[in-house]
């Protein structure tokens, strides 16, 4: 049943929908009045809804049931990634909100080989915040998980600090394992901090641990930047009983 999220929650049992979403509705999967779809108010509500009506920029449903959404896990994960090249990011996004993400921080280490002006960053920002967006669609989340705007390394490091678990994937981590950190242990929030595609420079993990993030090694192989946030995150999920 396609999914469609609203911004606020209905007051009465009709609800109208307009913009891109009116327009996806009508003009890609073509529906019409009697069709099925689902409305989520990102507040822990689903609406089981009939399509009414039907025009380009404006479509009226009607609402038959409201049910629990049951899209969001129990424990909110934040991942805060450094820029990588190219559209990698798009990737990591849409797998990050499928797997449970609540939130993508992107950041600029000192390795980062992508270093867009402002305006650039601009127009990135709101296509990840778009792919986030069809992914919870797509995905059943509960909500639009949020992508922030790009913070500096101290700065990603000072938010991620102040997490329940704060976790920084370090490559050349020896003793202490993402798995041993996790192990029957209970947690709310955790946040995972993945490095660009050079990894982290020396003074950057000296800042994370003094910033109160534990250095964690995902195993003996070496992950690409964007295979790293996607193994972490379901680790996570899974020790947190979460999927």
């Amino acid at each position: 049943m396609p999914r469609f999220f609203i911004d606020d929650v209905p007051n009465g049992v009709s609800v109208n929908i307009t913009g891109e979403d009116a327009h996806h509705i009508t003009r890609v999967l073509r529906m019409k009045a009697g069709e099925m779809l689902t409305l989520c108010d990102s507040r822990g509500n689903d609406y089981i809804c009939e399509l009414e009506s039907s025009e380009k920029n404006n479509v009226t449903c009607k609402i038959l049931k409201t049910i629990p959404s049951v899209g969001e896990p129990s424990v909110d994960i934040t991942i805060y990634m450094a820029l990588p090249k190219g559209d990698k990011m798009d990737f990591i996004v849409q797998k990050a909100v499928e797997l449970g993400a609540k939130r993508i921080v992107p950041f600029i280490a000192k390795r980062s080989v992508s270093r867009p002006d402002e305006k650039s960053l601009y127009k990135k920002c709101d296509r990840w915040r778009k792919i986030a967006k069809e992914a919870a669609m797509q995905s059943e989340r509960g909500a639009v998980p949020q992508v922030s705007d790009v913070l500096n390394y101290k700065q990603a490091v000072d938010e991620a600090g102040e997490h329940e678990l704060a976790i920084f994937l370090y490559e050349n981590e020896k003793e202490t394992s993402i798995h041993s950190v996790l192990e029957d242990k209970i947690f709310s929030s955790v946040a995972i901090m993945i490095g660009p595609e050079g990894g982290f420079a020396d003074e950057e993990v000296n800042t994370a641990i003094q910033g109160k993030m534990q250095s964690v090694s995902l195993g003996s192989r070496i992950l690409r930047c964007e295979t790293a946030p996607i193994a972490a995150l379901s680790i996570v999920m899974y020790e947190s009983g979460s999927f």
